[in-house]
């Protein structure tokens, strides 16, 4: 781009005259913003249909129809697109009549490129601005409890004042740490401490589609290019022009997507599926694991060059177990969250909840105290949250009361407890199996994925992998 803080925009030239479609291309391709011409109302409406636009120029007079009359069937299309109509004769009638019918601005012929790049700038920054509107009405709606960066744990600080520090550079982050530790609200914080910051977010589930839909989340799609595809769809790349994407879960990317994504962190460059035109994107890519990603390099199921390209700068998230001096103010900072989230008058843990939240070895991490406090919460009835609401207790509800958490590296074991709660443990049996067996239990007494990954404490993408594993 000629101007760094200018965004890319798809933009739609309307005009029945050659020339001027050809000076606007000009003034608009020098700034890197991706242009298409339409010589009729026909034509413009043909390539909204096909395409994404997020700007168009629209002339007055194109032939038989009115420029003016084409303004609403754009918006009707694209709601979000800015129109500006270009007329010969500036008159406030013209103007009044333009933004009523939903344009943006005017333009007045001959083109002056000076002032078609200031206001193309300016509907950049208002386009930015929606999109970071987007994003945080996104964050609104799926609200939950940020864990606590702040932290009393030196190697949990060590690793927050590293991500403050490299977030000013525009360097690969590399986030590694067992599921449920954070890493998400850790590649949010480097977002936000970065010049990028007024830009979008966007985190991606590497795990949660099939290698096609996730191509088509990643890169985008013309209309055709697979079977529902029927329309044109923009890509997270696309939609984060500026900011930040977060590859959650990286270690799971499909082999076939690897070689794409290395590109475009090579180049910048990519391509929507079923287009061969190349594009350019200016997005910083933060990734995750949970894998031993050397491991999957030495199985072949991960490039060895794209494991160096993303783990530029490395970041390892300790596990909760590992941070003993914050296991007390999360567990506040999620009572006072959820408490207020559902209109309960909650003062404290009783003295036998604080003794299990401090010697319970919490195997999903943050994740499973946020999802433990939050189910006691909702079932008190007492102003203090009794030991008996939480898991692994003879009196707690649901399915959970009868299984017991198992510390078991990055995922999820149990025993079957007996009848006075201690873990009764089959002689000869493997903790794999014991996991095997537990989640093959909990996946048959949950409707969803999504419900059976939160009773066991750990996130849907690790319970996808360990469904894959035990082939259940």
């Amino acid at each position: 781009m000629a101007d760094s803080g200018t965004t890319r925009l798809e933009i739609l030239v309307v005009d029945d005259d050659e020339s001027v479609r050809e000076v606007l291309a000009l003034c608009l391709e020098r700034d890197d913003h991706g242009v298409t011409l339409a010589a009729s109302a026909d034509e413009a409406m043909a390539r909204v249909r096909e395409g994404l636009y997020d700007m168009a120029f629209v002339d007055l007079r194109l032939g038989a129809d009115s420029g003016l009359d084409l303004i609403p069937r754009l918006l009707g299309q694209a709601p979000w697109m800015k129109v500006v109509l270009i007329t010969a004769h500036s008159s406030v009638e013209t103007a009044v009549e333009a933004m009523r019918k939903g344009a943006a601005d005017y333009l007045t012929k001959p083109v002056d490129p000076h002032v078609v790049r200031v206001l193309v700038e300016r509907m950049a920054s208002i386009r930015r601005l929606e999109r970071k509107v987007e994003a945080l009405e996104d964050q609104v709606g799926r609200a939950s409890p940020r864990p606590m960066l702040e932290s009393r744990n030196p190697a949990m600080r060590r690793v927050v004042e590293m991500a403050r520090r490299v977030a000013k550079s525009d360097a690969l982050v590399l986030i590694r740490g067992e599921s449920g530790t954070g890493k998400g609200v850790l590649a949010k914080e480097i977002h936000a401490a970065s010049e990028r910051a007024q830009a979008p977010f966007s985190v991606i589930n590497c795990p949660s589609l099939s290698a096609e839909l996730l191509q088509s989340e990643l890169f985008g799609h013309v209309k055709g290019a697979f079977t529902g595809a029927v329309k044109t769809q923009a890509g997270k790349i696309d939609l984060t022009e500026g900011g930040t994407l977060f590859l959650d879960e990286i270690g799971d990317l499909p082999g076939s997507i690897q070689p794409k994504l290395l590109r475009f962190i090579q180049d910048r460059e990519y391509e929507r599926v079923g287009d061969p035109q190349p594009r350019k994107a200016d997005v910083r890519i933060v990734s995750a694991t949970n894998r031993d990603l050397e491991e999957a390099v030495e199985e072949g199921e991960f490039r060895e060059d794209l494991l160096y390209r993303l783990n530029v700068i490395e970041l390892t998230v300790p596990p909760l177990r590992a941070r003993p001096e914050d296991v007390e103010d999360l567990a506040r900072r999620f009572l006072r969250f959820f408490a207020h989230k559902y209109n309960q008058s909650l003062s404290d843990f009783s003295p036998s909840a604080w003794h299990w939240i401090r010697s319970h070895p919490w195997p999903g991490n943050v994740r499973e105290m946020q999802n433990a406090v939050e189910r006691a919460v909702i079932l008190c009835t007492t102003r203090e949250v009794p030991r008996e609401l939480f898991p692994d207790s003879e009196s707690a509800p649901a399915v959970r009361a009868a299984t017991a958490p198992v510390a078991a590296g990055n995922g999820v074991g149990a025993a079957v407890t007996s009848e006075a709660g201690a873990p009764a443990v089959p002689a000869g049996v493997s903790l794999e199996e014991m996991e095997r067996q537990y989640i093959e239990r909990v996946l048959r007494d949950c409707d969803t994925l999504e419900a059976a990954a939160d009773m066991l404490g750990i996130a849907p993408s690790t319970l996808w992998r360990k469904r894959r594993k035990y082939d259940l």
